[in-house]
């Protein structure tokens, strides 16, 4: 049973004005996403991201006043909110009926390598799991084929599992 829904026809619109807008011009497809900051009180951060102001802070035990997420929850924020995305536009292009989509994530970080105090700890995610349940009509076969077409190509998920060309300069 496929029930298509307003918001899956929305999407399908979208993804189908995309491939025609960059199948004759790929540079097309290129996006420029940005984000500013600037230190606030103690250690946080005063973001601009397009028209957004966002806010991010560490708990007192890492200098800050717990006043907003700190930066490695906004990681997994960022890679669950693209995993709710990435999981919508996929279940439109595959015409997977999903009611809901539901992400848990979680992630360990071994703060001695933040710290410096163990140089053979990554300052980073040692490793992150992610849960989601999908509810809907669709076989359990769907959801499995679904699945592997958000890993494919969830963006933010790409940027966890493999490594970023990053330039780091002094203005």
């Amino acid at each position: 049973m496929t029930t298509t829904t307003s918001r899956d026809v929305e999407l399908r619109a979208i993804v189908d004005a995309t491939a025609a807008a960059v199948a004759d011009a790929p540079d097309k497809a290129a996006a420029l996403f940005r984000a500013t900051g600037d230190s606030g009180d103690g250690v946080r951060t005063d973001l601009r991201i397009g028209r957004h102001q966002v806010t991010i802070d560490e708990p007192p035990a890492l200098g800050g006043q717990d006043a907003a997420i700190n930066p490695v929850e906004s990681a997994l924020a960022a890679l669950v909110s693209c995993q709710v995305v990435t999981y919508r536009f996929w279940a439109a292009t595959l015409g997977i009926p999903v009611d809901d989509v539901h992400v848990e994530t979680e992630g360990d970080l071994d703060v001695r390598g933040f710290f410096g105090l163990d140089d053979a700890v990554r300052p980073g995610f040692g490793e992150v799991r992610l849960l989601v349940t999908l509810t809907g009509p669709a076989p359990a076969e769907d959801y499995a084929r679904l699945k592997d077409a958000v890993d494919a190509h969830c963006p933010v998920l790409d940027l966890f599992r493999n490594p970023t060309p990053v330039a780091s300069r002094l203005a």
